[in-house]
């Protein structure tokens, strides 16, 4: 209607219009006089598109969008339906973890020497993020097993990796990475478990903690500390070994009831005068800090790939309630606070995924990615906790009650904080990584 408001709006209205013309009209001139090379130009690049090879290519070959859909069919087909039961019921999802490892879901970095299909990083985490889309618990214990099977692929020699890694292409079995012990989580170096050397073999003894896969592994990655010295700096002090599970004086304790993730087996175990053959010492004694530690570099950005699938299901959840849910006579999404919050949810997903993918090509392309991964695992743990808990807060009372999914986002997502290296270790190393560079 007329009025005050209405006269200033046009004035408004035509004072734009005439700083438009000051500063696109000699603009338009030259974009006009350029239109039809530019569109020659168009033409030709459209016909003959360069090689990926040139630069950058957001594009997946078409194997990779192969096991892509897979996953994808898979979980959504098996593993979203089931999850809530499991969460309830705290089961290991076997029959899950049996038809993933039917379809090739998993333990695809295992050497094709091994009897594996030896996939790269990369192929791994664009599985890993759509398996986390149904449910992380399952998820992680899918990929627990290539944490617990990396030592061996980086460091076994041939007989210990079709020892170890090919009966796994034989049937599904599982394997755990233990290391963590209750004094020493972040702090890898205080590790207290010993190894002693009698023979030709090694007598172990100590704790550990929080060990996932820890009552269903068929063997164990296990680091220890072998020489006497505890002044020995950690690069020397420590031992890597392969110990078969059902090795006489391992003592496997109780499931722990963790927050989240809730299916997956997380236990505490002791060695308790356990013999292991030195045959199964992974390069030599000594070298195990560097070999555990060498492992987080392929397994980080599998872990933050994790992280984005579990966002992206809470920001899609979010993105279907807002679109059914009216409030105020409209719909959730036509109200501004709601749509920016799916806005920045969109921004983290995008990004954090663009983080992990960076983080697995670097490694895939044989170059030192620690830097990287420590970004990706990072930001991707951070972001899946806050697009879980404003998917909570969109969905309101219902986001908080078990009837829909996002609580239990918001639960499993608080691990990807603390597992595999915490939010603030990953910032120690960014910070290490970087000033290195920058002082190169």
């Amino acid at each position: 209607g007329a009025g005050p408001g209405c006269a200033a709006r046009n004035r408004l209205t035509a004072m734009w219009r005439r700083v438009e013309r000051v500063l696109w009209g000699p603009l338009s001139l030259a974009l006009r006089a350029r239109s039809t090379s530019s569109r020659a130009s168009f033409a030709a690049s459209q016909a003959s598109p360069p090689p990926s090879s040139h630069g950058f290519c957001f594009e997946l070959s078409a194997q990779q969008q192969e096991f892509q859909a897979t996953a994808r069919k898979f979980t959504r087909e098996e593993v979203v339906p089931a999850a809530a039961e499991y969460d309830r019921s705290g089961e290991y999802p076997v029959p899950i973890i049996k038809r993933a490892w039917e379809l090739g879901l998993m333990n695809g970095h295992i050497p094709e020497s091994c009897g594996g299909m030896g996939l790269g990083v990369f192929d791994s985490c664009l599985i890993s993020e759509e398996l986390a889309y149904g449910c992380t618990g399952i998820q992680t214990a899918i990929e627990t097993n290539s944490l617990g099977q990396m030592p061996v692929v980086l460091a076994g020699n041939k007989s210990q990796q079709k020892k170890y890694l090919g009966r796994m292409t034989e049937e599904p079995l599982m394997c755990a990475y233990c290391v963590t012990e209750p004094g020493a989580g972040s702090d890898v170096a205080g590790i207290m478990t010993r190894a002693e050397k009698k023979g030709n073999e090694y007598v172990i003894n100590g704790q550990k903690m929080w060990i996932t896969n820890g009552g269903k592994a068929n063997w164990y990655f296990l680091l220890a500390r072998s020489h006497p010295d505890p002044k020995t700096s950690a690069g020397k002090a420590f031992t890597g070994f392969i110990v078969d599970a059902d090795t006489p004086g391992i003592q496997v304790g109780r499931k722990e009831m963790n927050m989240g993730q809730r299916c997956s087996d997380t236990r505490g175990i002791v060695f308790e005068d356990v013999r292991v053959p030195a045959d199964n010492v992974l390069i030599e004694e000594g070298a195990g800090f560097k070999i555990a530690m060498g492992a987080f570099d392929k397994t980080r950005p599998a872990v933050a790939s994790g992280a984005v699938g579990l966002a992206q299901r809470a920001m899609d959840e979010a993105t279907k309630y807002a679109l059914e849910r009216k409030t105020f006579g409209r719909l959730l999404v036509e109200h501004q606070a709601v749509s920016f919050m799916l806005a920045e949810m969109a921004m983290k997903v995008e990004l954090a995924r663009l983080g992990y993918q960076r983080a697995a090509w670097e490694i895939d392309q044989g170059r030192r990615n620690t830097y990287h991964a420590s970004i990706a695992k990072a930001y991707a743990g951070d972001i899946a906790n806050q697009v879980a808990a404003d998917a909570v807060q969109i969905l309101g009372g219902n986001g908080y009650n078990t009837d829909y999914p996002v609580e239990k986002l918001m639960r499993d997502a608080k691990i990807y904080q603390i597992y595999e290296g915490t939010a603030q270790i990953q910032r120690m190393i960014i910070a290490r990584e970087h000033i290195d560079m920058f002082q190169q």
